[in-house]
């Protein structure tokens, strides 16, 4: 018999305790030093495959030195740390699968993007939720702002716009959304007049959807329903397709939990995961000089 995730009447319990642990977000200030950044970079990259390095550290565009002139390449995950750092994010946990060393190897403490990062080992294979919960024990009294470090995206401000929301909702997850070039193979969103989410569809054959999502911000309420769907869906996992954070987020809906998604942005991101996406990728940002220092 599938195991269920706690009632809605529990997470509603749940909220106050966790309420009461962590304290209250009520102001800016008190978010900010609450937020800690999260990036799985636990994938084989097989869609792209033969790479020299891991693909978040993948060259696109250029960035300068600091305090000269000179540019330098800019690896792919650098723009999302930079985002985080924007939005006064100081603190990121990387989960990393085995063999990809030369990610700590090159980002180090962080000290490059001003930030401190940590790193964490992958554990179970099962997709992108799993690896996620690695960061369970260090991440389940913090806001956390969540990105994927293997997608680009603009405007810079789009975890301040995702942090603004949640403060002003107090919702347990806000994903960001971007219009969708690519329903079919992409996360649509459905969502209310009010923001509330309604449903992820995962890669409509046809959609009327307009929009997916590639960012988010969420409470220790969805930390630990993801951690919940983790242990209630780890038995069987080995046996099933693999699961994807979409996943959690449409059980996380399905179980009443307060899920909220704004726009933020006019462009599709992109996906470098992909050829098409390193080929527009490096076209783009090729041609755009970027004011942020990469060493």
């Amino acid at each position: 018999m599938k195991q269920r995730s706690p009632a809605p009447e529990s997470w509603s319990t749940l909220r106050l305790k966790v309420n009461k642990r962590a304290g209250t977000y009520a102001t800016e200030d008190a978010a900010l030093k609450d937020v800690v950044g999260l990036l799985p970079a636990g994938g084989a990259a097989t869609r792209i495959s033969p790479l020299p390095c891991s693909k978040e550290l993948y060259p696109i565009g250029f960035g300068r030195v600091h305090g000269t002139t000179e540019r330098r390449p800019k690896v792919v995950c650098h723009y999302l740390f930079e985002k985080m750092r924007r939005a006064n994010i100081t603190k990121a946990y990387v989960i990393l699968k085995q063999g990809k060393w030369d990610i700590p190897a090159y980002l180090g403490d962080g000290k490059t993007l001003d930030m401190d990062l940590a790193y964490l080992m992958m554990d179970l294979p099962y997709g992108p939720p799993y690896t996620l919960n690695q960061a369970y024990p260090f991440i389940k009294d913090n806001l956390v702002a969540f990105g994927f470090p293997d997608i680009l995206f603009r405007p810079d401000d789009v975890f301040t716009k995702l942090l603004v929301d949640q403060q002003q909702s107090s919702a347990d997850a806000v994903l960001g959304l971007f219009p969708a070039d690519q329903p079919t193979k992409m996360d649509m969103v459905d969502v209310d007049q009010n923001g509330q989410v309604r449903r992820i569809v995962a890669n409509p054959s046809r959609t009327n959807l307009s929009h997916s999502w590639a960012a988010a911000i969420w409470s220790p309420i969805f930390t630990q329903f993801l951690n919940e769907f983790v242990r209630s869906h780890e038995k069987l996992a080995a046996s099933m397709p693999e699961s994807s954070v979409g996943d959690v987020i449409q059980a996380a809906v399905n179980d009443n939990l307060n899920v909220r998604a704004i726009k933020v942005s006019s462009e599709p991101y992109l996906d470098i995961g992909t050829p098409e996406g390193i080929l527009t990728a490096t076209k783009r940002f090729a041609l755009e000089e970027s004011d942020s220092s990469v060493f």
